[in-house]
């Protein structure tokens, strides 16, 4: 996780990003250490990255790159504002055990379009992340890859749209995919739990699930409602300052897959 001290909505990269209302730092702030305070409350081990000037979104970690099985794969930034991002989250994943860490070749925009679901990885495009970035996961981490299109642009990343719950099992809203995609997820996915408009328009489903206990945006009611219902226990939190940036609990969040 990067803390947002330096939090702002300075550029316009995604619908939801408004540089002409105001953010508050601060109130970011506290919200970004709730959700930390949640993770470590779980018995989750939380790594802290320095944030860079000069880089509101920084706090976006899950977009920072992505780990599997103790392989990095950097991102590559669509948009320019973020470009040096890459190379902060490449330098801290170096410098922290990491030995087989892989600058990428094509634009992918990390965990942010690239889900795992144990063992296949999903890789969402359309907005942000280029198609052929399926081919370079693939020949980085060894394992199948289905890309899966994107089609609204309030969805621009696949974890905004999309929650591997457990294995089988993930969140999503159908009217952020093609017909295609909907296909793909059917076919990978015993369950689907679909997500009203009202909770997808709250970013409710840039959540994290470690296979029991979801963390999602509290705004998410009927999302929170029918994961209970269905035997994971959801945890709300606001992070309704970072949503003015598209931001969510998985967007504050790249997983270490050892």
């Amino acid at each position: 996780m990067c803390p947002p001290f330096h939090f702002a909505v300075d550029y316009a990269i995604n619908p939801w990003m408004r540089p002409d209302q105001p953010v508050d730092t601060l109130l970011a702030v506290r919200q970004w250490e709730q959700l930390r305070h949640v993770y470590t409350g779980l018995g989750h081990t939380v790594h802290v990255i320095e944030p860079v000037p000069g880089l509101p979104d920084m706090v976006f970690a899950a977009n920072g790159a992505t780990v599997v099985n103790g392989t990095v794969l950097g991102a590559r930034f669509r948009y320019p504002q973020r470009a040096a991002e890459a190379g902060a989250y490449l330098d801290w994943l170096s410098g922290h055990g990491y030995t087989d860490v892989r600058p990428a070749g094509v634009v992918n925009e990390g965990e942010g379009d690239i889900l795992c679901t144990g063992t296949e990885l999903l890789a969402g495009y359309g907005f942000r992340s280029d198609p052929g970035a399926a081919a370079e996961l693939e020949a980085a981490f060894g394992l199948p890859v289905h890309p899966v299109k994107l089609v609204d642009p309030r969805f621009y990343h696949l974890d905004t749209a999309l929650c591997v719950l457990a294995a089988g099992t993930a969140a999503y809203y159908p009217a952020a995919f093609d017909d295609a995609g909907r296909a793909t997820l059917a076919k990978l996915f015993g369950e689907l739990i679909e997500a009203t408009d009202a909770d997808a328009a709250v970013l409710g489903l840039n959540a994290v699930s470690d296979g029991r206990h979801v963390v999602l945006p509290a705004q998410a009611r009927d999302l929170a409602a029918a994961l209970a219902a269905r035997g994971f226990e959801p945890i709300g939190v606001d992070l309704s300052e970072l949503r003015k940036a598209g931001g969510g609990p998985k967007c504050c969040t790249l997983e270490l897959r050892a």
